[in-house]
């Protein structure tokens, strides 16, 4: 029986990773980690146990984790937040468990927003163009931003998930006073500055092997949870999406990864935006984890039964070099499927008539 590891378990985005893996035939052995001990009680529902480790930045963080696999036996880990992302990658080989992760320098440039969108500038994709802010040049910056990008900036963390540190400005005032506010907060990040894309938000889930597309599916967000507590209205993840079937997203989105990396192997999730003309720019690529929302297709998976669908357990199967479902690699559910889902209410897949 496999004995899988998932870092995160207590957060939203490792909790519907292993439900992912509670919804297949195969019996597998799931344990958990996090960093917060309320919150381990999130994973303790689908995992054998769960158990509380130092911060990623720690010293003591892959120690305490080869401490659980050799305890427990673990056969594969799968890290689900960015930093866990990026250290266990970089410390794979310390590890006494196998992991299915994109190469290190890979996951060292999707996770900086600003390498990977000058990759896709030098390669005449139609990426959003980007200006890193310094702290010693914040107002000339922002005024070069201005000039170049457009009347509406779209600022943000150099790196970071759920849209951290982002907001729209409109004048460099707001653009200065929104940096130096971090900066009293005691946050370090680096910021770029973006133009300004309005149109519709699209996010392209994937899973590579060795340079090959394996499977994928597209997703349109609708509504964000709680907006108005954030400036910009996104929050990072969604109570509304839907299913789409876009070949123009499905080529950029495919080609984004494959620029960055030729032979990609892992999970991909491509986040991708439309300009003010329609056209369709990437933003951003989280190598390594998947989206929080992968529960969805995951559930639709298993009701219109499309194994391929489920991919958190297609990644466990190519990790242990098995046999994979037969399918298409694009548009693998069907469209209009909208995901509706909320804080302490329950979700609902709902076919749309469109």
């Amino acid at each position: 029986m496999k004995k899988i590891l998932v870092t995160g378990s207590g957060g939203p985005a490792g909790v519907n990773f292993l439900k992912s893996l509670n919804l297949v035939k195969e019996k597998i052995k799931l344990y958990g980690t996090d960093i917060n001990p309320y919150h381990l009680e999130f994973g303790k529902p689908w995992t054998e146990k769960m158990f509380l480790v130092p911060r990623a930045v720690s010293d003591q963080y892959i120690p305490s984790l080869n401490e659980i696999i050799n305890q427990y036996k673990i056969d594969f880990i799968h890290p689900q937040p960015d930093i866990e992302v990026f250290n266990v990658s970089e410390n794979r080989e310390k590890l006494n468990a196998i992991t299915y992760l994109p190469k290190k320098d890979t996951i060292r440039i999707c996770q900086d927003k600003f390498s990977s969108a000058a990759i896709w500038r030098k390669k005449n994709f139609p990426s959003v163009r980007a200006i890193e802010i310094r702290d010693t040049h914040l107002e000339s910056d922002l005024e070069n931003a201005f000039n170049l990008l457009g009347e509406k900036l779209w600022i943000r963390a150099k790196k970071g998930a759920g849209g951290t540190g982002s907001t729209p400005v409109e004048n460099v005032e707001t653009g200065v006073n929104w940096i130096k506010y971090w900066r009293s907060r005691g946050k370090k990040w680096e910021f770029i500055t973006q133009e300004y894309l309005p149109g519709r938000n699209i996010a392209f889930q994937s899973i590579f092997k060795n340079g090959e597309l394996i499977t994928s599916q597209a997703r349109e967000r609708i509504e964000y949870i709680y907006p108005y507590l954030a400036p910009s209205g996104v929050t990072g993840t969604p109570i509304v999406a839907k299913t789409i079937h876009d070949e123009n997203i499905n080529k950029m989105a495919t080609q984004t990864v494959i620029a960055i990396d030729p032979d990609a192997t892992g999970v991909f999730c491509v986040d991708l935006k439309e300009d003010k003309s329609g056209e369709i720019c990437p933003t951003e690529i989280n190598a390594g984890r998947f989206f929080t929302t992968s529960y969805f297709f995951s559930y639709a998976a298993k009701k219109f039964n499309i194994p391929l669908a489920n991919m958190p357990y297609i990644l466990v199967k190519l990790a242990f070099k098995e046999s994979i479902p037969e399918g298409q690699k694009f548009n693998i559910l069907p469209k209009d499927l909208y995901w509706i889902r909320h804080i302490d209410c329950s979700e609902h897949l709902i076919e749309g008539k469109d």
